[in-house]
């Protein structure tokens, strides 16, 4: 897997090369995120990307590490201290590994709120 997620043409394929702790986290995520609102999800950039109104939200598992990312993360640290600013623009990461202690609900709260944001704002991806 190295630095980037499975080689997979779909998210179910996505989940479905993941294996132990991993997937499991995968999985709670997905659905937590799918959950929380209307995404449209799919494979971009060789990771889950969940988009509303351009990318929102992302799903990466590497070798020893799942990360879940957002495009507004910067924004979303009053509601999870751990999404570390990545980048210059209001990227954030939060980084797991199999110890690390994460809810669906949490996650279903920075989706919502991640989509909530798309929609006040409007696209991330696009610069003015």
């Amino acid at each position: 897997m190295a630095m980037m997620g499975p080689a997979a043409e779909s998210p179910d394929a996505y989940i479905a090369a993941l294996a132990g702790w991993q997937r499991e986290r995968a999985e709670m995520m997905r659905a937590a995120i799918m959950d929380a609102a209307p995404f449209d999800e799919m494979i971009k950039w060789t990771n889950l990307v969940f988009m509303a109104n351009g990318p929102c939200m992302l799903i990466r598992a590497e070798d020893h590490r799942v990360l879940l990312g957002f495009w507004r993360g910067k924004r979303l640290r009053a509601l999870e201290p751990r999404i570390k600013a990545s980048g210059k623009y209001e990227l954030g990461n939060l980084v797991m590994a199999e110890a690390t202690e994460l809810s669906a609900a949490t996650v279903g709260a920075l989706a919502a709120e991640a989509f909530r944001l798309n929609a006040e704002l409007g696209n991330p991806a696009a610069r003015a």
